[in-house]
């Protein structure tokens, strides 16, 4: 299973580029996850509801199940998060797992980098970072540029990185 990140700044647009690149993917037979870091409290659970109920009882983890989707909560309480090998471990087996956020993990990158947002390019700070996906015509870096607007180049190039395993 190859993975890779999909990394940058609040508001760079990882999320919309995501969305815009799965179907490219699944369009050209690849089977693909995504992990999604957040800064926020997850829950999806709802106070009250059972699952909810017990979690607060002090069930470790309590799985949702329909006939449309299943999920897997697990609490941490007072435990660091697992490291990203133990998260992918409960993942499926599929043909590229991509990452959104986990700027300081040890996995080639895709920065999505945006200069309307003030913010400092991540390359070439980050060895991880292979390419850049942007709007910013004349870019110059030491690793592939590719145009944010522009998904088939960027789908290629995720199926070039998603052969090397």
């Amino acid at each position: 299973m190859r993975i890779l990140g999909i990394t940058g700044y609040s508001g760079s647009g990882k999320t919309t580029l995501l969305e815009q690149l799965l179907p490219w993917l699944a369009e050209q037979g690849l089977t693909v996850s995504v992990v999604k870091q957040t800064h926020h409290d997850v829950d999806l659970d709802q106070p009250g509801k059972d699952s909810w109920r017990h979690r607060e009882a002090g069930a470790q983890e309590v799985m949702l199940v329909s006939d449309r989707r299943w999920a897997l909560l697990a609490e941490l309480r007072e435990q660091p998060r697992p490291p990203l090998s133990e998260l992918l471990a409960h993942m499926s087996q599929v043909d590229l797992v991509l990452l959104e956020g986990f700027k300081h993990e040890s996995v080639d990158m895709i920065e999505v980098y945006r200069p309307s947002l003030g913010k400092p390019l991540l390359q070439p700070a980050n060895p991880h970072i292979i390419a850049v996906a942007t709007d910013f015509v004349g870019l110059t870096v030491d690793v592939a540029v590719l145009d944010i607007n522009n998904i088939p180049q960027i789908g290629q190039f995720v199926m070039e990185v998603a052969r090397q395993v």
